[in-house]
């Protein structure tokens, strides 16, 4: 994970938890606002009673009518003591007709008791409205969404600033890894074909088979290392590989490696199979496997490495008897070593990760404290076929 995503992620996490922290204070902030919008809007109810009472009391028993006063958001109506409506302008069907302030949905009434005999036989003025918490509703969220953004921007400050160190470290490592890789080159490819000059002139000897072997060790480290340099600077393209004859291959090429701890590798390579991938990538995977099982397994032991399919399904697995993994969800980090003393970068098995995870490679891991792992990867159909 790159750190620009990592802090990203983190970011999203801590203000969602603050967000959660904050959803009781506001959902309480929430209530007390409902009940302040209620008590104005009961006032508001109050004031238009008021005004129509005070236009029935100044109503004159010569004039030939009374003209009820109408609000444009607001229904009134006039009740006898039964609550049947003497005039009326509410067009809503009233439940509770106990006098006083009443809420039902999003409808609002205040019922007022009236002097006897005194506004045109009338018992009850009845006056409604509507009641909106559309304003409430915003102003909680635009408060939520200020303090989510800002806790977000906060969290993104504070995780790039108090990674910069780990950063520069990485860098400093990165950058002595491109620097090495250059450097163990040319001395590498020399030994190797000194060796092989040797070996063909002279007859073989346990010597000269250890530095063959300690040889294709720095190789496969000089490997890794300049995949991940120009990981991101080439395209690999994939082809079709005999994947059947490409296993055998490469265990052969890691028999000296094993050898050296009396190490036995024993194989199960389903014959006719080929993969559509990219032949280092290919490598990668499994050399970074193979030489993970040697460097974990106890001496004078064997290495179980089979290649089959069954029921469509293409299998790869490499079961050893060794130490075992402690944290098995950390092991893909790069540069995480679970024990310093087996030498290495860390860097093998976070090269396997971005490969299948690229590949869609599903890859299973049991693995037991001081009796082995065994890592098992299933290919999808597309890049596996049979001949």
């Amino acid at each position: 994970m790159n750190d620009l995503k990592y802090a990203v992620q983190n970011a999203f996490i801590y203000t969602a938890l603050v967000a959660a922290i904050l959803l009781a204070p506001l959902f309480f902030y929430f209530i007390y606002m409902k009940n302040i919008y209620s008590i104005k809007n009961e006032l508001v109810l109050k004031e238009k009673s008021l005004m129509i009472i005070k236009s029935m009391e100044e109503f004159n028993q010569d004039d030939p009518y009374f003209e009820y006063p109408r609000f444009q958001t607001f229904q009134s109506g006039l009740y006898d003591i039964r609550f049947k409506p003497i005039f009326s302008l509410i067009h809503y069907d009233i439940k509770n007709f106990k006098e006083g302030y009443h809420i039902e949905d999003s409808d609002a009434y205040l019922i007022i008791s009236l002097p006897k005999d005194r506004y045109f036989g009338a018992s009850y003025l009845i006056v409604k409205n509507s009641i909106s918490y559309a304003d409430l509703y915003k102003n909680v969220a635009t408060i939520l969404f200020s303090i989510a953004l800002l806790v977000f921007g906060l969290s993104m400050f504070f995780l790039n600033n108090f990674a910069k160190p780990f950063k520069l470290v990485n860098q400093k490592l990165d950058n002595f890894i491109k620097d090495s890789i250059h450097e163990i080159n040319t001395p590498l490819a020399i030994i190797n074909v000194n060796i092989d000059l040797y070996n063909r002139k002279n007859p073989t000897n346990k010597y000269m088979q250890r530095m063959k072997a300690a040889v294709k060790v720095l190789s496969h480290i000089y490997e890794d290392m300049d995949y991940l340099v120009k990981y991101n600077r080439i395209d690999h393209e994939p082809l079709e590989i005999d994947f059947t004859k490409f296993m055998q291959d490469r265990i052969d090429y890691f028999s000296d490696v094993a050898s050296m701890k009396e190490i036995a590798i024993e194989s199960d390579i389903e014959n006719n199979i080929s993969v559509f991938m990219n032949y280092k990538e290919l490598q990668r995977v499994v050399d970074n496997n193979i030489s993970n099982a040697i460097k974990y397994s106890y001496e004078n032991n064997i290495i179980k490495i089979s290649l089959h399919v069954r029921d469509d399904v293409c299998s790869m697995s490499f079961q050893d008897y060794g130490v075992g993994i402690e944290k098995v969800e950390k092991i893909f980090e790069r540069y995480y070593r679970e024990n310093t003393n087996k030498g290495g970068f860390g860097i093998g098995l976070n090269i396997v990760k971005s490969i299948i995870d690229k590949e869609g490679i599903i890859l299973t891991i049991e693995s037991a404290l001081k009796q082995g792992s065994t890592f098992t990867y299933t290919f999808p159909k597309r890049i596996i076929t049979l001949h």
